[in-house]
């Protein structure tokens, strides 16, 4: 056992304000774990909020563990030691229940690894009474946790405030009761919103695709979804406050969940519905007490400027003698007062995210913005004395055409004039990524752009703007992406491959491992899916009504616009009103 690694444990565990240590032994342990470095894990509020919650249920101590750093690999190689919780430094394996964050594809490679050198054993079915019962949750848990499914006893579907009391609370009941590891997961499954994948089996077509996923036991058919209906019931903030984090001067707070504005690409906005706001008055009350710890406010939401108050709150940050930040913006509800106050706070770049650069485009995917918007967005900002701004694009959308690459680059200089126009003579920064097509989204049936395709008009983009020294463009790797689009679409069959990669090395070795597995990335990749094709996700329930992916697919097709949520809407069927239209919604 390494003592440097259990010393700087102790240093960090000393460097932070709220965290809750329990003595060993006076509430069952519960390791939260997030699948990559501490710096990577404190930034996220989820992490902070689900941390919150098992530690307010009384029914668990809560610690944290989090995926060391190469140094600290290096270490935990050299000396043999275990991956520790931060605030005990007990060694994984002990805690009878260990549950993953998750939030990115990528960090599946991290699970395995963690649960390796944590030495609790990898697969699920190697597991006996004596090991933990690992749990996974968040964004990509819920919509499709099959590549994960051979490594997680039990996922976590949707929203986890409400989930993870009642998930504990079945757990201790069974140990109670002595239930051996089969019954007490038996019994897990019977909370709404617990997969328990060891209970059903996948069959396959001849030609690869998912035949089944077939019940081995009384459990349900279909796993709902769950959401938190008021938001002001659970804290939604910064939980420990630490310097060691991407935001390390700001204190994180959540002002709204979901998103109705129905952009047909994001996963996010679909399996998070229905947009809700926290109250202006509770938001108060929590910048009130933020001052005890930090100057400034994170303010984080899918889409911050569409808080109805937006322009109240930020003024009582101000008024508070604190300053403000916002991830990115909507172009066509940035106020003057919001640009006004972000300036105030010292932001430097405006980012905006028209996704697409042409208004056909947009309407393909149902963004709801137009040049006009952008043009006004910019010129806030600049009238505001913020003088750089970035654009988040993504290339290979559904229908994407040659003229809409020559779009990105027109839209570019077109932003630069306007800037200049506007007395700004800052940078311009294009972030570009990828599009993948995503489960739980109007695209999910569609074939990820080739990888050639993308890359020649990523080079096509670079070519046009490369003379103007004031356009800065990032590109995430297409290597990355083009795995995590195979992640977020495939089966259980990726387990295998996942755990030969993992083995092998990681990330490097999936081309390798995917192919001995026999498996080919094509398959996910590149082909459209039929309507009738049952897909992996499939017995996830979010609350949609039947058809309407379906329908929102074929008026992208048509180019039309479908409205944001509104009150009494019954559009999507999440909404009471919605579930009870026959037949699936009527845009």
């Amino acid at each position: 056992m390494s003592w440097l690694l259990k010393e700087k444990l102790r240093q960090r565990l000393a460097a932070e304000q709220g965290a809750v240590v329990h003595a060993p032994g006076s509430r069952p342990g519960f390791a939260l774990a997030f699948p990559n470095t501490y710096h990577v894990a404190m930034s996220n509020l989820g992490f902070h909020i689900i941390y919150r919650e098992i530690d307010a249920s009384g029914l668990a101590a809560c610690e944290r563990a989090f995926l060391p750093d190469k140094r600290d690999l290096a270490e935990h190689a050299r000396t043999a030691t275990p991956l520790m919780t931060l605030e005990t430094r007990r060694p994984l394996y002990q805690f009878p229940l260990i549950g993953f964050a998750v939030s990115f594809e990528m960090d599946y490679f991290n699970i395995l690894a963690m649960l390796d050198l944590g030495r609790v054993p990898l697969l699920a079915a190697d597991r006996d009474e004596a090991d933990p019962i690992v749990i996974a949750g968040g964004p990509c848990a819920t919509f499709n946790p099959e590549p994960l499914a051979p490594f997680i006893d039990a996922f976590v579907i949707g929203e986890g405030e409400e989930t993870i009391r009642e998930l504990l609370a079945a757990w201790r009941r069974g140990r109670e009761e002595g239930l051996d590891r089969e019954r007490l997961l038996l019994a897990l499954a019977a909370v709404p919103g617990v997969y328990i994948p060891r209970f059903y089996a996948a069959g396959y077509n001849p030609d690869g695709t998912l035949a089944a996923l077939r019940p081995l036991a009384a459990v349900p058919a279909a796993i709902p979804r769950r959401w938190v209906r008021d938001l002001d019931a659970f804290p939604g903030q910064t939980a420990v406050v630490t310097a060691a984090t991407e935001f390390g001067d700001m204190f994180l707070l959540e002002i709204a969940r979901g998103c109705g504005r129905h952009c047909r690409f994001c996963m996010a906005g679909y399996c998070f519905r229905r947009p809700r706001v926290r109250s202006l008055d509770g938001l108060k009350a929590a910048i009130r007490r933020a001052k005890e710890y930090r100057g400034k406010i994170g303010l984080v939401g899918a889409a911050v400027s569409d808080y109805p108050g937006i322009d109240d709150l930020v003024a009582f940050i101000l008024a508070q003698g604190l300053k403000f930040s916002v991830a990115s913006l909507r172009a066509d509800s940035l106020t003057p007062a919001l640009a006004q106050a972000l300036a105030a706070s010292g932001h430097k770049t405006v980012t905006l995210a028209p996704e697409a650069a042409s208004d056909r485009l947009r309407r393909v995917i149902n963004k709801g913005i137009d040049t006009a918007h952008l043009e006004r967005a910019v010129a806030l900002a600049a009238a505001a004395g913020i003088p750089h701004v970035r654009l988040y694009l993504m290339v290979g959308l559904p229908g994407e055409q040659d003229a809409d690459i020559a779009a990105i680059a027109d839209l570019a200089r077109a932003t630069r004039a306007h800037m200049l126009a506007a007395g700004s003579s800052g940078k311009l920064t294009l972030s570009i990524n990828p599009f993948i097509p995503k489960p739980f989204t109007p695209f999910q049936w569609l074939p990820m752009a080739p990888r050639p395709l993308v890359e020649e008009r990523l080079a096509a983009i670079r070519a046009a703007l490369k003379n103007d020294k004031n356009i800065e463009i990032l590109v995430e790797s297409p290597r990355e992406a083009y795995l995590q689009g195979v992640l977020s679409r495939g089966d259980r069959r990726l387990g295998a491959v996942l755990l030969a990669a993992h083995r092998g090395g990681g990330p490097k070795a999936w081309p390798r491992a995917l192919a001995a597995a026999g498996l080919d990335e094509a398959f996910y990749l590149y082909r459209e899916r039929p309507p009738g094709e049952l897909l992996p996700w499939n017995h996830l329930d979010m609350g949609l009504a039947p058809g309407y992916l379906r329908q929102e697919l074929d008026r992208a097709r048509s180019e039309k616009y479908t409205s944001p949520c509104r009150p009494g809407c019954a559009l999507c069927g999440v909404c009471p009103a919605g579930r009870a239209a026959e037949g699936g919604p009527t845009p």
